[in-house]
Parts: C-alpha cells; structure tokens; sequence
C-alpha cells in the first residue's frame, strides 16, 4: 500500500505535538528580563523536547523515504510511535515545571525510552515488508545506534534516581548522537 499518507499523518500530529508543547510557555508577569529567569527550566524542557521531536521527524522522513510499501503492521507501530511522541508535551511540562525534579525527569526518560523502542519497532515492521536487497535493508544494516540509544535512555532513567540532572545528562548525549540526520539512509538514496 502507498506510504504517503502514513507520512502525511505523521507530520500532522507531529505538527501539533510540537503546538501543543509551545503553548505550555506562559508569559511572564514583569517586564524585566529577570522575570524570565523563573521559566528557564521550562524553555530548556521545551528546548530539548523540540530537537527531540525535530530528530523524530527527520529520521521518520528518511526512513520512509527509504522504503518503498507499507502494510497494516507498520500503521500500527507507526501509531505506537506517535503515542510515544504525543506523551511529550506532558512531561516536558511536568518536568520544567518542577525544575527537573527526580521522578519528572526519570518519566520524561521513560517516554524517551519507549518513543525509542516505538522507533525500533517501525524500523523492524518496516523491514519486514521488504527484500533482503532493498534500498532500506542496506541502509539500515545493524541499527547499533538505536540500540545504543535505548541503553542510554535506560541508564538516564537510573540515573534521574540518584542526580536528575545526571540523567537529563544521558537524555542530551542521545539527542547529540541523533542530531545528524541518520546517514546511512542518506547514502543509499543519493547518488
């Protein structure tokens, strides 16, 4: 079946996970530059939340640009995803509203965790529609940084127990790791 409304749906609701999340900064009460110091926990939640979602979005492009059909269990684990990604802009407020509290950043983790293994998912029941020798199983080869990914996540959500901001430590590693466009698909679709 065609991919281009899984993709077109994809972006909408990513579109306005991304609205919902901005609306959570509230305008401060004062003129004064320091009447923005209260909120930095929040802008920096919102910050990293919105590389997050932009990685999400440029890999999600690539992969399905990668692939060439779709079928009904990639639907469902690319709705499992996007459930994933709807959960952030909860947590993004929980935790910059509690200045990056223990159990805000430790489940703003596990929503990155699961987001994680959501993505592994779809890559998994998308290579599954597809031969041996196609564009996308070249492409994605071991996925050892997805795997990586999911261990950091894991090891964050540890962390936020002992040092929150040691976890929110491991949840930025992760999202420098990602902040390059995944390459490997890149190669294999332009010359």
């Amino acid at each position: 079946m065609p991919k281009s409304r899984l993709e077109a749906f994809s972006d909408g609701v990513l579109a306005i996970i991304i609205t919902i999340m901005v609306l959570e900064l509230k305008v401060p009460h004062g003129e004064s530059l320091s009447a923005l110091l209260p909120l930095l926990p929040v802008f920096l939640s919102y910050v990293l939340s919105f590389i997050y979602l932009g990685i999400y979005w440029n890999n999600h492009h690539h992969l399905l640009q990668a692939a060439k059909q779709v079928k009904g269990g990639v639907l469902w684990a690319n709705l499992h995803l996007l459930f994933w990604l709807s959960l952030f802009p909860f947590t993004t407020a929980w935790m910059g509203e509690n200045h990056f509290a223990t159990n805000t950043v430790a489940l703003y983790g596990g929503v990155l965790f699961m987001a994680a293994v959501a993505y592994y998912i779809l890559v998994r029941t998308l290579l599954a529609c597809h031969d041996q020798d196609s564009t996308l199983v070249r492409a994605i080869g071991s996925d050892a940084k997805g795997r990586i990914s999911i261990i950091l996540y894991a090891l964050g959500i540890a962390a936020a127990f002992w040092l929150p901001w040691l976890g929110v430590g491991f949840y930025v590693g992760v999202a420098v790791i990602w902040l390059v466009p995944d390459r490997r698909i890149e190669k294999h679709l332009l010359p």
